[in-house]
């Protein structure tokens, strides 16, 4: 039976991430997917916010245009624009993206095993016995380390005993092009409960594509249906007349914050699976890369026979930067009436709320933390 050091569930940018530094540090790494082609079947929308563009060395030409501006929508057509002196937000070609990703790890060592189901997974001595399926063979192989970032729905966090999550808001997006550009590239945002019951709607132009959306609680909308009716609605402000649409992505976004329990002695759970998205603003790139790194550090050191590292794996720490944003995702979803909307919004258009609203589209310090790995030997982990 094949071994490896530790076995990565899901080849999204977290998982990618955490596969590229663990084969930077010399271990053995499987990275399963069930897809084949990494740049296919994108979910994220892609939005890479400042603070992660500093911090991380992402390739250009897998970026786009750099966006400063944001303009914010009411239900009556009202508008607050915000501007920043920095460059706040690219959108990422995340096909090219994860495919550059890819090949840094294959050429780091790592195997990758596209096609592929995850089936499940038991303890043994060498730590799991994984049970996987690849163009209908069942594939048995074994591991060190287990990691799930598989995605809002993880069946790593069941096999593991983690958490799961269970608050979602569910979004749709079409990514298109041919559309002309009316002065600098925006991020236009619509408060609009009608067609985003609990989120927003939104049209991010960075010069070169379009990306039209909107999400939203699934109980209280039909996702491609609103869309379209989102679409015929800002009509008026871009010219769709020759817009080719590139594709349509759609998923599940978990908006509880970070999860309680996502780590136990045979694995963890990262990213979307373990909940580090942003409550507020759905936004979970830059936390997908931030806790990446983290556990490549955490692990290096677990792996190396220091059995207490798991303990800076602490997410009871981590939830409590998701507070106030928690609070305000109920408010968000607790507003269903577009004149309390209308009401709020003329709110932000004044101080102090104007420069609270410039904070969390602009502000560098984000819902998650920067995270550190602790130079001091941490305390045991109990499970």
């Amino acid at each position: 039976m094949e071994s490896f050091d530790v076995a990565i569930i899901g080849a999204g940018l977290a998982g990618l991430e955490l596969c590229k530094q663990l084969s930077q540090r010399g271990f053995s790494v499987l990275l399963v997917d069930r897809k084949s082609d990494l740049s296919q079947q994108i979910h994220t929308t892609g939005i890479f916010v400042r603070k992660t563009l500093e911090d991380f060395d992402l390739p250009a030409h897998c970026l786009g245009g750099v966006v400063r501006d944001v303009r914010l929508h009411s239900p009556a057509g009202q508008q607050l624009a915000l501007h920043s002196p920095f460059d706040e937000f690219r959108v990422g070609r995340m096909g090219a993206l994860y495919q550059h990703l890819l090949e840094q790890c294959q050429n780091l060592g790592a195997v990758f095993s596209g096609n592929t189901h995850y089936l499940g997974s038991s303890k043994s001595t060498f730590g799991n016995v994984l049970h996987l399926e690849q163009g209908g063979a069942a594939i048995a192989v074994q591991t060190r380390f287990l990691v799930g970032a598989d995605g809002a729905v993880s069946s790593v966090a069941k096999d593991l005993g983690l958490d799961l999550n269970t608050e979602f808001i569910v979004g749709v997006e079409d990514v298109l092009t041919n559309v002309p550009l009316n002065g600098q590239p925006c991020f236009d945002v619509y408060l609009e409960p009608n067609l985003a019951p609990g989120y927003i709607a939104w049209v991010v132009h960075d010069g070169e594509h379009v990306h039209l959306g909107t999400g939203g609680y699934a109980k209280q909308f039909k996702p491609a249906h609103a869309l379209e009716v989102f679409r015929q609605r800002v009509s008026q402000q871009f010219d769709f007349s020759k817009a080719t649409l590139l594709e349509r992505r759609g998923g599940k976004i978990p908006v509880g914050g970070v999860l309680k329990r996502i780590i136990q002695p045979r694995g963890l759970l990262l990213g979307d699976a373990a909940g580090a998205v942003s409550p507020l603003t759905a936004g979970g790139l830059d936390p997908a890369m931030r806790l990446a790194q983290f556990a490549a550090q955490m692990l290096e050191q677990y792996l190396g026979g220091d059995s207490s590292a798991l303990s800076a794996y602490n997410a009871s720490a981590w939830r409590t930067r998701f507070t106030s944003r928690l609070w305000m995702r109920r408010l968000l979803a607790s507003v269903k009436q577009p004149h309390l909307l209308e009401l709020g919004f003329w709110c932000l258009k004044h101080q102090p709320l104007k420069s609270m609203a410039w904070h969390v589209f602009f502000g560098r310090g984000g819902s998650f933390p920067d995270l550190e790995y602790p130079a001091k030997k941490a305390v045991r982990y109990e499970l």
